[in-house]
């Protein structure tokens, strides 16, 4: 067996693997405690060529540690400081508050309830994270829904499409538009200004779908039971909204400032550390909000992405991924490499999930030569890593932590009943956000 093909066979292989741990065990309890296990797919095959001589510790080292913006570690550190922020914000009620004054504004009528949730869902979504809103969001619909004595299935769907389509706005919105923009010199409001068609157009086509699928449903009374205002401490609220607002205004300009956005945020962080340290010192409160943040986080991630990185390390040093860029490349128009790029990254995110489908096709077109055709597939690449997660369960992370979540709250929501919402949103919904982005190339 030739080096090249021992490499593809150990990735797809761990693609494999990966899959098979997402539908069978993605985690497991252990002392009373939920523990993610999906990652000790790409973990292995990382460790598999690295016994095997395919690729050295030297190489996996230099790999991790460049000093190009296309560093993992860079990038964990970007996405897991954005993270916590949006965090610290639910942590305190933030969410909860905003929720809360959405329920009172629709006033007995579930239709108008369904546009005002999906509206609040897509506006936090743009400005901190889709992972978190979908993990904010998802208990909050179900406890109402029950006390309601309503379906949650409209909400739930709507709220998990919102996430992951208007995420696609800014580059905070989803690890996949960090790993596959950071690196590439496109600055923070050069992509907003080139994705904000693309979504827009694909979220108002998501809510025409949605609405269609069950407008029947949202035509039974609502009467949910008075519950008091969630308690939302000021100073700390004051703290969280400065700090996430200012790191989005400053990753805004950071191009101009010639300042990498991992730092940044890494920076806001810190700072949101210090003063909640001080505020909790002088008012005698103790920081376990800090450490339930930092608990909260998605580590996981970490090895994840990290042994993701070190399998497409080897497919590129052994010319597999320039193969995969010279066939994706082939229609040499823009709207043939759009709809190469974007289509295929959505169904890849199916089969192997969205963050390694962007970690894979970032070396892809990495080794395309910059033109207008490498824009094209890079923003569209973008857009099926984030659409491609209401597909199937397997799409994202998100899906498999909705599920999860909502298997715990006693929703029956199989893979079946998935993809056949999914399916039902996400094809018209891709179609216009690879239109809009054909518009905007």
């Amino acid at each position: 067996m030739t080096p090249t093909v021992a490499v593809l066979t150990i990735f797809l292989i761990t693609c494999a693997a990966l899959i098979t741990l997402v539908f069978a065990k993605p985690a497991v309890m252990i002392g009373g405690k939920k523990i993610s296990i999906f990652w000790l797919a790409p973990l292995a095959g990382a460790v598999a060529l690295t016994v095997s001589g395919l690729l050295t510790p030297a190489e996996i080292a230099a790999g991790l540690t460049g000093a190009g913006d296309v560093n993992p570690i860079k990038i964990l550190l970007l996405f897991f400081s954005m993270t916590m922020m949006s965090v610290y914000l639910d942590e305190i009620g933030f969410f909860r508050l905003l929720a809360h004054k959405v329920l009172g504004k629709a006033k007995g009528s579930q239709t108008a309830l369904f546009f005002l949730l999906y509206a609040l869902v897509s506006v936090l979504t743009v400005f901190t994270s889709n992972d978190i809103i979908v993990l904010t969001f998802t208990p909050f619909i179900c406890h109402f829904a029950k006390s309601a004595r309503i379906d949650p299935l409209p909400y739930l769907v709507s709220e998990f499409v919102a996430a992951n389509t208007w995420s696609m706005a800014l580059i905070i919105g989803n690890p996949t538009n960090i790993y596959l923009m950071t690196g590439t010199g496109v600055s923070f409001p050069a992509y907003t200004a080139r994705m904000i068609l693309p979504t827009a157009m694909a979220g108002l086509v998501s809510l025409g779908v949605l609405y269609l699928v069950f407008r029947k449903k949202l035509k039974a009374p609502l009467d949910p039971e008075e519950s008091p205002t969630p308690a939302v401490d000021l100073p700390t609220e004051v703290i969280g909204l400065c700090h996430l607002g200012g790191c989005i205004v400053l990753l805004s300009v950071s191009s101009f400032l010639s300042l990498p956005m991992w730092l940044i945020t890494c920076a806001f962080f810190v700072s949101l550390i210090l003063c909640t340290m001080a505020i909790s010192f002088f008012r005698r409160r103790g920081i376990f909000l800090i450490a339930r943040c930092i608990i909260r986080a998605p580590w996981d991630l970490a090895p994840f992405v990290i042994s993701m990185f070190i399998l497409v390390l080897a497919l590129d040093k052994y010319g597999i991924t320039g193969a995969l860029g010279g066939f994706l490349s082939a229609p040499e128009t823009v709207g043939g490499t759009v709809a190469s790029f974007g289509v295929s990254s959505f169904f890849a995110a199916n089969i192997v999930n969205n963050i390694p489908m962007s970690v894979l096709y970032s070396s892809v077109i990495a080794g395309m030569e910059m033109s207008p055709l490498t824009v094209a597939a890079l923003y569209a690449a973008v857009i099926g890593s984030n659409l491609g997660a209401f597909f199937t369960p397997t799409g994202a992370l998100a899906g498999i932590m909705w599920t999860g979540q909502l298997h715990d709250h006693g929703v029956s929501f199989s893979f079946i009943r998935f993809v056949k919402y999914g399916a039902t949103v996400a094809v018209p919904a891709m179609a216009a956000a690879l239109l809009g982005l054909w518009l905007c190339c």
